[in-house]
């Protein structure tokens, strides 16, 4: 695990965020832009549910910090950053545009990726291993009403906690790391993940859609899943060299998670 620091401008050549589910209530939209605004890349990959027109079609919640978000995506096009928008399955509609590009934000299902140091790497959002895992999301595990009360319960603790100065804490995470059956249905959406990439000849696969973030090395690729921003508040991070780091942005915006190349060990298969 890599040592505790402080993100810098200027620091990164590619930045991978996901499920940022804006117009709910439970984006952590001001994290999510503190972090993008002091965060400068040469490629940035929203890698799927950026915008949740699921749930805005029965409730939409969109404050100015919303708003604020998606001002700094497009602001960090028009500076030159290439983004690419990796539709999920919260925002599918735009799955129609597949190929698109408006000055330097381009809309593709898949991508690979050349990272700095030549490793290859798969792009997409992952809810097209639905079919091959199934319950992967807490929503099954426990119903979706029980998910939406975990979710409510997450909010009274994330605005007590805010309140007291303490650190960013996910109710919603403790739940499912706590849940074996949710451990174990994340692992083989990671096995599936895995063998997509072998399939496509790259050599690692970075998704998002589980709200799970981690870097793993599974039978010979890099699986990496850039996490969420309504219950982790994650990141991937490519440096100049090619390593990728997972980052998590917390009140102190501070970091600490895995970094690769470093201690990655490879990761038995699942039964």
């Amino acid at each position: 695990m890599s040592a505790v620091h402080q993100i810098s401008e200027h620091t990164c050549r590619t930045v991978w965020v996901s499920d940022i589910h804006l117009g709910t209530k439970d984006c952590k939209a001001e994290y999510l832009n503190d972090f993008l605004q002091s965060t400068h890349c040469e490629f940035l990959y929203l890698v799927g549910d950026i915008v949740d027109l699921w749930s805005m079609h029965k409730l939409t919640h969109w404050p100015a910090s919303h708003s604020r978000v998606l001002r700094t995506i497009l602001d960090k096009a028009g500076r030159g950053t290439q983004v690419f928008f990796i539709p999920g399955n919260h925002d599918e509609t735009f799955r129609e545009f597949d190929g698109l590009s408006f000055g330097n934000l381009h809309i593709r299902l898949e991508h690979i990726h050349t990272a700095a140091d030549g490793r290859r790497l798969l792009i997409l959002h992952g809810d097209k291993f639905d079919g091959v895992v199934k319950c992967q999301r807490l929503a099954h595990f426990i119903g979706n009403k029980g998910y939406g009360l975990i979710m409510g319960l997450a909010r009274w603790v994330f605005y007590f906690r805010k309140r007291l100065g303490f650190s960013y804490w996910s109710l919603a995470v403790y739940v499912k790391s706590r849940i074996k059956n949710a451990v174990k249905h994340i692992r083989e959406f990671e096995m599936a993940a895995a063998h997509e990439a072998k399939l496509q000849q790259t050599d690692g696969v970075v998704c998002g859609h589980i709200h799970s973030a981690e870097i793993r090395r599974i039978d010979g690729i890099d699986y990496m899943n850039d996490g969420d921003w309504v219950e982790n508040c994650t990141a991937l991070v490519e440096r100049s060299d090619g390593s990728i780091e997972l980052l998590h942005w917390s009140d102190q915006r501070k970091t600490v998670k895995r970094r690769y190349p470093q201690n990655v060990q490879e990761q038995p298969r699942v039964a």
